[in-house]
Order: C-alpha cells, then structure tokens, then sequence
C-alpha cells in the first residue's frame, strides 16, 4: 500500500514527509495505523548524529494506533485492537525477558539497523531505496509494519493522543523512580530535567511518597510546571540545587537522583554526585552520544559514602506489564498525562514541532498522523 511518513536522508537535513511504499506484514508483524506520536528528543538527535543510526530512516518510537492487518503467526494482538507501541522489544522468550527483564531483550542487538526484527528485511520503501526504521518502529508515518513484540494491546477507552505517551517519555521517567532508584517513603528526590521524561520522573516521586522533590532546570516555564505535576522545590542549576538540597535536608542531600536531561554528558557527573547523599543512588535515564566520553568523579566520595550511579533503559521496566499499568493509573486520576501535551501537529508540521522542542516552547508535542 501508500501511506505517508516523515523521513531523514541525510544528517542535517529536515525531516521530508513524503510517500512511501509500505508491504504487507510477514511472520509475526502487523501492520498498524498509527494515531499519534511524542516529539521526543532521541528522535531530535537523529539529525545531528549524536544518536548514530541507518540512513534513511523513518523516525518515531513514541506511538498508538490501531492494528489493521496481521501476518502469519501474530497471537499478540488482531484487526482492531488499539495498541501502544513499546520503544524496546520483548521478544518474551531470551534469557533477559524469560528472567523479568523484558526491557533488556536480547533483539535490542538489532535496533541500530533499523530493519524488522526477526529477519533484518525491509517493509518500508521509498524513492526506490528500502527505509530503516527508528526503534524498529518508524511511528513518523500514517501506517507502519512492526513486529508484534512490540505491540501492547490497551483499553480502547484510553484516548490514543495520551497513551502514545507511555511508550517512552512516561515508561522511562515513572520507572527510572519507582524500579531503578530503589526509593523508599520518605526520602527526598532530585530530577535533573524537567522535559517529556523528568515530569513523570516528578510524579513518579510524589506517587512513591517522596519527602521532598527538587526539580532542577534553566527554563522558568518548565519549573513552574515541576510544581504543578508535584515538585516541592525547584532550582535553575547545580550550584542553585545544591545550596538548596543542603539547606532543606540539613547537609544529607537527596537520597535518590534521576538524571533526565536531554542529552547526558561526563562533564555534569561530578555536580550531580554532590546533590546525592550517603548510600544515595543516581539514576541515569538520559541517552549520550555513542562512544566513550571523558567523566571527572570524586571518587572518594563515592566509595567514602557509597554512593551508586546506573543506568536505566525503558524505566527498567517490563512494558508489557507496566504500560496497562500507567494507563489504568491515567484514567483512576493518579497519573497526569493531559497537561504533558502542550501542542499537537500535524504530520507535515513535524519540524515545527521539532523546532517548538529544541526552543523550549513545548512539555510534549504530539503528531496526530491522522490529521
């Protein structure tokens, strides 16, 4: 069939919402039409190379839509069903998913190909020349084919411009706190970002029965927001935090640290390790640029107060389990997806929309691909 995706050619270039030619699903994929989609930065950085990846490329990973084909072999979902899209497969039977890890499947060693999951070919085609997709998902387009391990079937209640966000930026800020920090009533948090990813970081705290959440960032408009999903203080950069976390927790700093900022660097290591507190544990959502990068760390302090730093992929959450999960806490009023989507767009606005996040001027924008 033709549908219409955006698609980056080249680095430095904007995205070229064009036609494409898309196949029918095979062995275990599906064929969904895509309803929304989050503006998320990893797909931003595509452009610029910091996140490498084939070329060219369908971007997208944060969607839901609705199933409208199967192919031989799909027991997860059929024709119909409204589905969120997981950012990470789970394949369900590798050694990861098999012990509760679903985040960590074993086909994640093929998602820089961006070609389908389980045999490296191509559904998506255009100007001649076979398209990769991002997260093996390419939810930049009306229609996309994807593996069924990475369809989640959820309430067809649940608006498809909302639950779109649990695919990646709720997933991963809700989980870095709730499965990664090891949090505990009572302790005091720092986000340090308060984007897509750091306000579910923020009500993830307040939901686990945080203390006090400091929420850091250099933009106004986005503190004044960490406040209303459920900070208790905020600060405009380390040095300000610091002095802050210190006043208010009488020199103990904050016992856990999500680090949600939009692209993660060495060089922020050494303030961040400050605002932790002994036994403390920072939690690294944010992606970096591929490769090895300097880090300048007092490591005696680490070792002297125990302190931890790990990363966290997807929330280091399984997304077959916790996406229904986040959407029934959506719609019992315990989660706050509404106020996240700032503005929506169209799919042939999808560069404004990008222009709107690298300015600061949205929380989430949300393509609606059927507009």
């Amino acid at each position: 069939m033709r549908t219409e995706a955006a698609v980056l050619w080249e680095r430095g270039e904007n995205w070229s919402v064009e036609e494409i030619d898309l196949d029918s699903p095979r062995q275990g994929e599906v064929r969904v039409r895509v309803e929304a989609t989050g503006l998320c930065h990893s797909d931003a950085v595509l452009a610029d190379g910091t996140l490498p990846s084939a070329l060219p490329i369908i971007g997208g990973h944060e969607g839901a839509g609705v199933v409208e084909e199967t192919g031989p072999g799909v027991t997860r979902v059929r024709p119909g069903d409204h589905v969120v899209f997981s950012a990470v497969p789970s394949c369900g039977f590798c050694p990861a998913c098999a012990s509760g890890h679903q985040n960590q499947c074993d086909r994640l060693a093929v998602m820089g190909s961006g070609m389908q999951l389980f045999d490296q070919t191509s559904r998506h085609t255009a100007r001649g020349k076979a398209i990769a997709l991002m997260c093996l998902l390419g939810t930049f387009a009306r229609h996309t084919v994807v593996s069924e391990a990475q369809c989640i079937p959820v309430d067809p209640s649940v608006p498809l411009d909302r639950a779109c966000l649990t695919s990646c930026a709720v997933i991963t800020g809700w989980g870095a706190v709730v499965h990664a920090s090891g949090i505990q009533p009572g302790d005091d948090v720092t986000v340090i970002g308060v984007g897509g990813v750091g306000v579910n970081a923020v009500q993830a705290a307040r939901f686990a029965g945080a203390r006090r959440i400091f929420a850091v960032d250099p933009v106004p408009a986005k503190r004044d927001l960490a406040l209303k999903f459920g900070a208790t203080h905020v600060a405009d950069g380390f040095d300000s935090a610091y002095e802050l976390i210190k006043a208010e927790t009488r020199r103990r700093m904050s016992a856990r640290v999500i680090v949600t900022m939009d692209v993660a660097r060495g060089d922020v290591l050494q303030p961040i390790l400050r605002l932790t507190g002994k036994l403390g544990r920072i939690v690294l959502c944010s992606l970096a640029a591929a490769g090895p990068q300097p880090v300048a760390l007092n490591l005696f302090d680490l070792t002297m107060r125990e302190k931890q730093i790990v990363g966290s992929l997807s929330g280091s959450a399984n997304p077959n389990e916790e996406i229904p999960r986040l959407l029934d806490l959506y719609q019992a009023g315990y989660l706050d997806l509404d106020s996240q989507v700032t503005r929506t767009y169209r799919l042939d606005e999808i560069s404004s929309g990008f222009r709107d996040l690298a300015e600061g001027r949205n929380l989430r924008g949300v393509v609606l691909c059927q507009s």
